[in-house]
């Protein structure tokens, strides 16, 4: 099989694309390199579509391999195991942008693997595998319409880099990962310092630029290794008469859409498809044929409702429940709701409700991070946790481990949040949110944004600015479009864009779009920014009304952070063999202590006492003689020219004989003897760090 290669340049560097090498048994693979980065991707669609389900059967997967940026995998078993959260949120960037490049009614399992082959932090294999995955879809039989690419793009220093090193991105006030056709943007995924929408439209438009260069070159690849597309029969068309008499209802319909209330609305729904359907079967006594006219009228029903909803949007700006298109729902907000939470909030915005809890801890508490592009002993001093129980949409579900798309969310939040954590130097904790989902209808995801910012806040958290998240939503028929603000779950599912803004009054901190569509103007992101700019606002003022800044006092059960700045030498007389003596401080005072290299010492603890207890038993191991300073020893040793007498623990200084009392000595233990308590002087400190004492000006300063 020859090998076929396409190069194009990407940010000024080359980005190559080869096929005919790897993975030859795949229906397409493809490696995808940039400076020392490589990615292999494959594609296998099955043969035969799948007997059950509705549904675009694409399962995405990215595989890190540690021995690409060679590491061993911690822990017990020296092997990769599930998924990371780099991998699944990597899988979902892949899975988002390629999925509707696929018609909808394709039943043929469809599975893409991408796997990392060598790891260069000056290029991240995430953007290689989104690429990686499109071409070999796109040279396979598997019908893709058309390739989609992605690049990432970072304001570093006031300029916009694509495809930003791990260095560049950790100095970034923007980065965004921007997926997209040679036509349009379908997928934006990334956060900010709190950028203006204005710089935001910039950094994805000189992406798509990018964009369309790479689908310009897998196309190129797929005229020279390509194979002929399967052909993938079109979708039954509807029986006409079962769309009739479903037409039939319209009137009931629009009365069961008007329903308040989002289970409500879901009964009178479903009464009037019953009554539909009905009418579809009547007179039918066969029952293969009462199902398969059953099935019709569901699906006649579905289609009623998008065309429905969506036409009293467009012609008349009457949403499902009633609000204008710019309109919020109803928002409160409660504070300090678990007593012993450090600090904790509600917030309710609809029949979207998200509790949450902010819980304060000390350096040991954070987390580990052992990603690729992550530096050895890497630790996240910001964690949030987004939790979707079953019984928030009223369902009966199996828990388990999260799934992709509680992963998905929680790190959507977790980068809306974050861009405004205060710095270890002002704010010396490691912080953890834990959202838990009590209701969802529309975007829980902002939700959460809203709850942990005022968790935060209760806490005593001093953020940089507080946050807030809104979801918007697209419906464009033709050249008509409508920008829908806090949009409901119906909304999300019948729309054509999903759109997610997190931000403060001064700036975006986190952004998420999904484009259902071929794409959308510029006219309609800037709509679509302008307007959700100013919902952000609105609820931002809501959250304001309840709590506004940090509280100045931390909640009783926090620990208190007392710091201790000892030189660097004196770490090991804190530490002592093998931990004893830190361990010996802990357990004697019920604190933690947390010491760095530089001598910083930090000390938590709920307790006031046992904080100053710890703090005089460090400031005993680790002081230091001053010269002139008084200090009441122990002798421990005699010799023939004088006495070493112990001032503090671990550290001792020479009485010369010369020294010991103000008249003539002889010998020394005609004055002092081993174990005897002795007021001395410090009156030299020499180079080495030798101490010498003095008796004699020590009796003298006494008798003054």
């Amino acid at each position: 099989m020859p090998v076929h290669t396409v190069t194009v340049d990407v940010g000024g560097r080359p980005l190559t694309l080869e096929t005919g090498h790897l993975a030859k048994q795949a229906d397409g693979a493809v490696v995808v390199r940039q400076n020392d980065s490589a990615v292999l991707a494959t594609i296998v669609t099955s043969k035969d579509p799948l007997a059950f389900g509705d549904f675009l059967p694409l399962s995405c997967d990215y595989m890190d391999r540690t021995g690409a940026y060679g590491r061993i995998p911690g822990g017990f078993l020296k092997r990769e195991g599930r998924a990371n959260e780099r991998e699944t949120l990597i899988g979902r960037l892949m899975d988002r942008p390629i999925r509707p490049q696929f018609p909808k009614h394709f039943r043929n399992e469809i599975q893409i693997i991408a796997t990392v082959l060598s790891y260069d932090p000056t290029c991240d294999t995430d953007v290689l595998a989104m690429c990686g995955a499109a071409a070999a879809a796109h040279i396979s039989d598997s019908p893709m319409k058309r390739p989609i690419a992605g690049v990432r793009v970072s304001e570093v220093g006031g300029q916009l880099v694509i495809n930003p090193s791990r260095e560049q991105m950790d100095e970034a006030t923007i980065t965004l990962i921007v997926a997209g056709t040679s036509d349009a943007i379908c997928m934006v995924e990334g956060g900010a310092k709190q950028a203006t929408e204005a710089r935001m439209l910039e950094a994805m438009y000189l992406a798509h630029d990018e964009i369309k260069k790479i689908c310009a070159g897998i196309e190129e690849l797929r005229e020279k290794a390509g194979v002929a597309k399967r052909e993938v029969p079109k979708p039954a068309e509807r029986d006409a008469a079962v769309v009739k008499t479903v037409a039939k209802h319209k009137k009931a319909l629009v009365a069961a859409l008007a329903t308040k209330g989002k289970h409500e609305r879901k009964v009178a729904l479903k009464e009037a498809r019953s009554l539909a359907l009905e009418q579809v079967v009547a007179g039918i006594e066969a029952a293969d044929e009462v199902a398969r006219l059953t099935k019709e009228g569901k699906e006649g029903w579905d289609d009623l409702i998008r065309e429905t909803m969506r036409a009293n949007v467009i012609e008349r700006g009457e949403r499902v429940d009633g609000r204008a298109t710019d309109e919020i729902r109803d928002i409160t907000c409660q504070v300090g709701v678990a007593k012993r939470a450090h600090g904790s909030a509600v917030f309710t915005r609809g029949e979207t409700q998200v509790f949450a809890t902010a819980t304060l801890g000390v350096e040991q508490d954070a987390q580990r991070i052992d990603f690729a592009g992550a530096e050895a002993d890497s630790f996240r001093r910001f964690m949030l946790t987004y939790n979707f129980p079953p019984f928030c949409t009223g369902e009966v579900k199996r828990m388990g481990s999260p799934k992709r798309r509680e992963v998905g969310h929680g790190a959507l939040a977790h980068r809306a949040v974050e861009a405004v954590v205060p710095s270890q130097e002002t704010f010396p904790y490691v912080l953890r949110c834990t959202a838990d989902v009590l209701e969802s209808n529309g975007s829980s995801s902002m939700a959460t944004v809203c709850a942990s910012t005022l968790a935060l806040l209760d806490a005593g958290v001093p953020l940089i600015r507080p946050v807030a998240g809104i979801a918007m939503g697209l419906i464009k028929e033709g050249s008509e479009f409508a920008v829908l603000s806090d949009i409901l779950g119906d909304e999300d599912h019948l729309g054509d864009m999903d759109f997610k803004v997190t931000g403060s009054n001064d700036g975006i901190t986190a952004f998420q779009m999904d484009v259902k569509i071929d794409g959308v103007s510029r006219d309609v992101m800037v709509k679509a920014l302008a307007q959700a700019k100013d919902g952000r606002k609105f609820i931002l003022g809501k959250m304001a009304e309840t709590l506004a800044e940090p509280r100045k006092e931390m909640s009783p059960f926090a620990p208190r952070i007392t710091t201790v700045q000892i030189h660097p030498d004196k770490i090991r007389d804190i530490i002592g063999p093998g931990g004893k003596v830190i361990r010996g401080i802990q357990d004697a005072t019920g604190t933690r202590l947390t010491v760095e290299d530089n001598g910083k010492v930090s000390i938590a603890s709920t307790d006031g006492k046992a904080t100053e207890k710890a703090v005089a038993m460090i400031r005993e191991l680790t002081q230091e003689a001053e010269i002139g300073k008084l200090y009441l020893g122990v002798v421990k040793r005699i010799v023939d020219f004088g006495a070493f007498v112990e001032i503090f623990p671990g550290t001792d200084g020479l009485i010369h004989i010369s020294h010991l009392a103000k008249e003539r000595v002889d010998k020394v233990t005609d004055v002092v003897n081993e174990g005897d308590e002795v007021l001395v002087r410090v009156i030299d400190i020499d180079k080495a760090g030798k101490i010498r004492l003095s008796r004699k000006d020590a009796l003298e300063a006494s008798a003054m």
